[in-house]
C-alpha cells in the first residue's frame, strides 16, 4: 500500500471503532500549538549548528574524518531536505507531548492516545507532513504520457506516489523495533532475543567477514564492471537519507563525541580485544540514524494509541530511469543541464577535458572532501580540485564509480547531438527529453538482458523475471528496504582491494598503475591528472571481481581503511550494513528465507545444511545463538551461490522479487506499447555496454560481454565489428525532408520503408 492511504485507512478504522477519543477529551489547542513551536525551534536549532558545524570541518585545509564523508554523502538536500524536516518537526512535536504528559499526571503515558481527530490533524498540518504525504493531481497531458518527471510522480496516474523519490521504502515484512515502533535492534544492552544478546556488530565483522588481501581470490567468471556496474544501478535506484542533525535532539549531545544511544545517535559500539580500535565503554564509531518519513516511529500519526512503525525514505526514484544520470529532484536535474544554449546537451567541466572528451563538472559547494591529493602523494604544491557532481551525490565515492557515471554523461550528449542532426527542427527540450529517454532504456535492457542474469543465474531468471509481462498499475514498484539495506549490498563481497588501471594492451599502466581502493575514494584529481577514465574502464572489463568466498567475505580495504587514510579511525562497511538494518527494523535471516518459501533453519545443524559449511555455521551460533538472530544481510551474503548466479537462494529471491515489481509497475517501461515505436524497440535491442564504452571512450577493442572475465584479449572484438544504435527510427521528418537529411548524413534509409514518416510506427 502506498503511505498516504495506509494513514488514511488506519485513521478511518480507528473512528469507525470508536478508539479516537473526542475534541472535548483532547490535550487542548494552546497546548499543542505549544508543543509544536517548541519542536520545531529546537530542529531548526539542531540543523543551524550541524549544517555550520559540518561546513566548517570539510572547508578547512587537512584532514576529514571518514564519518563526515559518510555523513555528507548522505545528507537530504533540496526537496529531500523539505520532507525530511517535517518528519522531525512531527517527530519531536509527539516526543515533547509525552513528556510534558509524563510530568503532570506523574506516571507514564501515552499523551498520543489523548490526541483527537482535529488535533492530530493540526499538527500533521503545521509540522508539514500533511503537505508531504498528500498525493499531487495528475494531469493526463502528452507531456506525462511521453516523458518521465524528474521525480516520476505520476508514473502511476492512479497512486502518483508510487515509485516517486521522497517517499518512503516499502515492508515486505513487519518493522522488528526494540519498542515495537522505531527503537533499532540493539538499542536497549539488555534486550535478548530467543534469549541471547545479539553480538556487536563489529565484533560479528572481526570475525565473520575479514579477508587479507592476500587471501583474495579473482572471479574466474565475471570482470570488476561486475562489482562496481552493479554500485552505479544502485545509485539509480535508493538512496536513504540521514538525518541532518549531528546532535540529539533529546539531550544535545554530539554524535561523533559520544557513545550513547540517543536519536539520532547509534553508535557502533567496539568489543574488547578489538585488532585496530581501541576498546571500553566510550569507544565507538559514530553512526548517525536514517531519517523517519512523515508518519512514522516516534513521530507516528498514531490514532487511539495505535502506532505507526517507523519508516525510512527513498530520496530516489523506484525506477530504472537512470537518476543518477539526471537527478532524481526537479531543481538537481534542472542545475545538471546545458541551458546556455538549445542542444539539449548536459553541463559538461569547463576546465579540463580527457583527452579530448568531457568530464563531469564541478559542483558549486565549496568544501575539501576531494582535496585528498597533497596527503595522498605526499606534496603540498600539487593542484587540488573540487568534487564532481551528477545525477547521485556518491558520484565521488571511488573513482571506477566516476568513470561509469563519466561515460554515461557523454552518451547522453552524444545522442543529443545525433538526435539533433536527424531532425534540426527539434527544440533544446526535445532533444534532452528523447536522449534522457533512449538512456533509460539502455539501463532496462543492460540490466535486465545482461547483468542480472549473471547475479540470480539462469534458472531464477527464467522462473522469477521470464518475458515482460505488461503493466500492471496495481504493482508497488517502491523499493523495499530489505533490498536497499541488505540484498543489494551483496555487491561490496565482489569488491578487489585494488582499483585497476590498464593500458592499452591492457597490461598493467606503466604510467598510472592500479591504486588501492582506500586511496581512490573521493579522489577526482585522480581523472583529471592520471590518464582519464579509459585506464578505469579497461581495468573493470579487463581485470576479475573478487569471489565471495565464505571464508573470505569482505577486503579490508573496506573493513579497515573506509573512506581514510588513517586506519585507526576509519570506518567499518561490515558493521555499517549490518547496523543500518537494525537501524531499519529488518527482521532477522530465518523471517526472511520463510517470506522466500525457503527451509527454515532452526538450529546449527540445520544452518550448517542451508550454508553447505559446519564451521561457518558453528561461528555464527556462537556469535547469535539463533539462525533467526542473525542480520539478514549477513545471512543472505554468506549462503552459496544459487547455479549460475554470484548470490545465494534469499538474495536471489529478494532482487528478483524487487525488479519483477520495477519493471512491471512502470508505465514507462521500454517494452510497453505506446513507449517507443517498434522500429525503435527494435534498435534498441542492440543496445550494449560494449558499444557504449566504444563510443565514449579511446578504447579500441572490447570483450563481446563486457561483465564476462576472460583473461586472454585475443578474445575481444574490435570496436568496429560492434553495430552502433540505428537512430533512424526517431527521425520525425516527412519522406522528402527525411531523405535529405539520410543523404546529407550519408546514412542509408531503412530497409523496410525509405524513410519513416510521421504515423506512430
Amino acid at each position: 500500500k502506498t503511505f498516504y492511504r495506509k494513514e488514511l485507512l488506519t485513521l478511518v478504522l480507528a473512528a469507525h471503532q470508536g478508539i479516537v477519543r473526542s475534541v472535548e477529551e483532547g490535550l487542548g489547542r494552546p497546548f499543542i500549538l505549544d508543543s509544536i513551536e517548541e519542536a520545531k525551534r529546537l530542529v531548526d536549532d539542531a540543523y543551524l549548528y550541524s549544517r555550520q558545524e559540518s561546513l566548517a570541518r570539510v572547508r578547512v585545509d587537512g584532514y576529514i574524518k571518514p564519518t563526515d564523508k559518510l555523513r555528507l554523502m548522505k545528507q537530504p538536500s533540496r526537496r529531500t531536505r523539505e520532507v525530511v524536516r517535517a518528519a522531525d518537526y512531527l517527530e519531536q512535536t509527539l516526543r515533547i507531548l509525552t513528556e510534558k504528559t509524563h510530568h503532570a499526571h506523574k506516571r507514564s503515558i501515552n499523551a498520543t492516545a489523548l490526541i483527537t481527530p482535529d488535533e492530530l490533524s493540526t499538527i500533521v498540518r503545521l509540522t508539514g507532513c500533511a503537505a508531504q504525504v498528500r498525493p499531487p493531481s495528475c494531469r493526463t497531458t502528452p507531456l506525462v504520457n511521453k516523458y518521465r518527471t524528474a521525480t516520476s510522480v505520476c508514473n502511476n496516474q492512479k497512486n502518483p506516489l508510487l515509485g516517486a523519490s521522497n517517499t518512503p521504502l516499502a515492508r515486505w515484512l513487519p518493522a522488528s523495533y526494540e519498542d515495537g515502533i522505531s527503537q533499532p535492534k540493539g538499542w536497549n544492552p539488555g534486550k535478548l532475543y530467543n534469549g541471547v544478546l545479539l553480538p556487536l556488530v563489529r565484533l560479528v565483522s572481526n570475525r565473520i567477514l575479514s579477508t587479507q588481501d592476500a587471501d583474495v581470490q579473482g572471479d574466474s567468471e565475471y570482470t570488476h564492471l561486475v562489482t562496481f556496474f552493479g554500485q552505479w544501478n544502485d545509485h539509480d535506484l535508493s538512496l536513504t537519507p540521514q538525518t541532518p542533525s549531528i546532535r540529539s535532539f533529546d539531550n544535545g549531545i554530539a554524535c561523533d563525541q559520544s557513545c550513547q544511544m540517543s536519536e539520532p545517535c547509534f553508535p557502533i559500539q567496539i568489543p574488547s580485544g578489538d585488532p585496530r580500535l581501541p576498546t571500553g565503554p566510550n569507544s565507538c564509531l559514530p553512526v548517525f540514524r536514517s531519517a523517519p518519513a512523515c508518519g512514522s516511529g516516534n513521530g507516528a500519526y498514531i490514532f487511539g494509541g495505535v502506532p505507526v512503525e517507523r519508516e525510512q525514505i527513498n530520496s530516489l526514484t523506484a525506477f530504472l530511469d537512470a537518476g543518477q544520470v539526471y537527478g532524481s529532484d526537479e531543481s538537481l536535474a534542472q542545475s545538471l543541464r546545458d541551458l546556455s544554449n538549445d542542444l539539449g546537451q548536459l553541463l559538461v567541466n569547463n576546465q579540463f577535458q580527457d583527452n579530448g572528451r568531457e568530464l563531469l563538472p564541478f559542483t558549486k559547494v565549496v568544501s575539501n572532501i576531494c582535496a585528498t591529493r597533497r596527503h595522498t602523494l605526499n606534496d603540498s604544491n600539487l593542484q587540488e580540485v573540487p568534487c564532481f557532481i551528477a545525477g547521485d551525490a556518491r558520484v565521488d565515492e571511488n573513482i571506477a564509480l566516476t568513470s561509469l557515471h563519466t561515460i554515461f554523461l557523454r552518451e547522453h550528449n552524444r545522442l543529443a547531438r545525433v538526435l539533433r542532426l536527424l531532425n534540426p527542427h527539434w527544440s533544446g527540450e526535445t532533444l534532452y527529453q528523447e536522449a534522457r529517454k533512449i538512456m533509460g532504456a539502455y539501463l532496462q535492457i543492460i540490466v535486465f538482458r545482461d547483468y542480472l542474469p549473471h547475479i540470480l543465474g539462469p534458472d531464477t531468471i527464467k522462473k522469477q523475471l521470464g518475458r515482460y509481462p505488461g503493466y500492471n498499475p496495481d504493482v508497488d514498484p517502491s523499493i523495499a528496504n530489505v533490498f536497499a539495506t541488505a540484498a543489494y549490498r551483496f555487491a561490496h563481497l565482489t569488491i578487489q582491494p585494488l582499483v585497476f588501471r590498464l593500458d592499452e594492451n591492457f597490461k598493467n599502466h606503466p604510467q598510472f598503475p592500479s591504486v588501492p581502493l582506500f586511496t581512490a575514494f573521493f579522489s577526482p584529481w585522480r581523472v583529471i591528472f592520471e590518464g582519464g577514465v579509459d585506464p578505469l574502464i579497461r581495468g573493470l572489463i579487463g581485470r576479475p571481481a573478487k569471489l565471495n568466498t565464505q571464508d573470505h567475505m569482505l577486503v579490508d580495504a573496506l573493513r579497515e581503511k573506509l573512506f581514510t587514510f588513517t586506519s585507526h579511525i576509519a570506518m567499518d562497511l561490515a558493521s555499517l550494513n549490518m547496523q543500518r538494518g537494525r537501524d531499519h527494523g529488518l527482521p532477522g535471516y530465518s523471517a526472511w528465507r520463510n517470506f522466500c518459501g525457503l527451509s527454515v533453519p532452526k538450529n546449527e545443524t540445520d544452518l550448517a545444511h542451508v550454508l553447505n559449511n559446519t564451521d561457518l555455521a558453528h561461528r555464527l551460533i556462537s556469535l547469535y545463538g539463533s539462525p533467526a538472530n542473525i542480520d539478514v544481510w549477513l545471512g543472505g551474503v554468506a549462503e552459496p551461490f544459487v547455479p549460475g548466479g554470484r548470490v545465494g537462494p534469499l538474495f536471489a529471491c529478494l532482487i528478483s522479487t524487487q525488479f519483477k515489481n520495477i519493471r512491471q509497475g512502470d508505465r514507462l517501461w521500454w517494452e510497453k506499447d505506446g513507449v517507443f515505436t517498434r522500429r525503435q524497440r527494435a534498435a534498441l535491442r542492440s543496445v550494449s555496454m560494449s558499444r557504449i564504452i566504444c563510443e565514449n571512450t579511446g578504447i579500441k577493442s572490447v570483450p563481446a560481454d563486457p561483465f564476462r572475465f576472460t583473461s586472454s584479449t585475443t578474445d575481444f572484438i574490435s570496436c568496429n565489428e560492434i553495430l552502433p544504435l540505428d537512430l533512424r527510427p526517431w527521425i520525425e521528418l516527412g519522406k522528402d525532408q527525411c531523405k535529405h537529411i539520410l543523404t546529407e548524413l550519408e546514412l542509408s534509409p531503412l530497409s523496410a520503408s525509405p524513410c519513416p514518416g510521421q504515423s506512430p510506427e
